[in-house]
């Protein structure tokens, strides 16, 4: 149950709302997740007056604000057509509606398409952590930040713009998040990071090397343990292996 809704003008003052020790206090985004029943109270810090939905390329970077929609990132015209599909796989078009960037990844199991593929970009986070009764604003990998979610506001999330990406999954429906997935990510110095998703808390990076060697069979161990009442690990092994061949091939990763 919400038990109080603020609405901060400022940054600054949605960051001392979110850093008090109680009582506890959430950022609101979309509302997709906070607007549920739930059987503790919280209070909301609504975020829609901070301007953080903005969407811009800055150099080599593609710059997403936390405020913004799954909708409107997918209809930018700075999002590749790589990251669209992630994007269009996560949510039917009325969340993606009112989900937000931020909002996704603090919620995110380890089915989301669209937080593989930030994995997979290795996409960077601005954030305030929150100490006692203040936060400290600092950049972050994502993959710093899923397994253990320290409370913060994130600000805004920073992807590169020149890399290859493709994304591929199998699920039961269209419709449905995936069963299994696989993102993967080139450099044009040959870095590639390849990241499997479709089970546990957060999707799996399975590799992150200075080249496309060994992608298969880094696919298939990142599911040895991916057994739950979706698919057993070795339907997941065999499939992240063949998905993650078809992205290695969309994205001419492997000669």
């Amino acid at each position: 149950m919400i038990s109080a809704y603020h609405r901060p003008g400022s940054l600054d003052e949605a960051i001392q709302l979110l850093a008090r020790r109680a009582p506890v206090t959430y950022p609101l985004g979309g509302g997709t997740v906070l607007t549920q029943p739930r059987p503790d109270s919280v209070e909301v810090v609504d975020l829609q007056a901070l301007g953080l939905n903005r969407i811009e390329t800055r150099g080599n970077e593609l710059v997403i604000g936390a405020t913004a929609t799954l909708q409107a990132i997918m209809e930018s015209s700075a999002t590749s057509a790589e990251l669209k599909e992630p994007l269009r796989r996560e949510a039917p078009l009325n969340i993606r509606n009112m989900a937000t960037a931020a909002g996704t990844i603090v919620a995110c199991d380890g089915r989301s398409p669209f937080v593989s593929a930030l994995l997979a970009l290795d996409a960077k986070m601005e954030q305030s952590i929150f100490d006692h009764s203040s936060g400290e604003t600092r950049l972050t990998n994502l993959g710093e930040y899923l397994p253990l979610r320290t409370k913060s506001l994130i600000i805004k999330l920073i992807l590169p713009l020149q890399v290859k990406f493709a994304y591929a999954a199998v699920a039961r429906t269209p419709a449905d998040k995936p069963i299994v997935s696989a993102a993967l990510a080139q450099w044009p110095s040959g870095r590639t990071r390849l990241v499997i998703g479709g089970f546990g808390n957060s999707p799996s990076l399975a590799m992150d090397g200075t080249e496309a060697d060994g992608l298969e069979t880094a696919a298939r161990n990142a599911c040895h343990e991916a057994t739950d009442d979706w698919g057993s690990a070795e339907y997941r092994m065999d499939i992240a292996a063949r998905l993650t061949a078809r992205c290695a091939q969309s994205i001419g990763a492997l000669r």
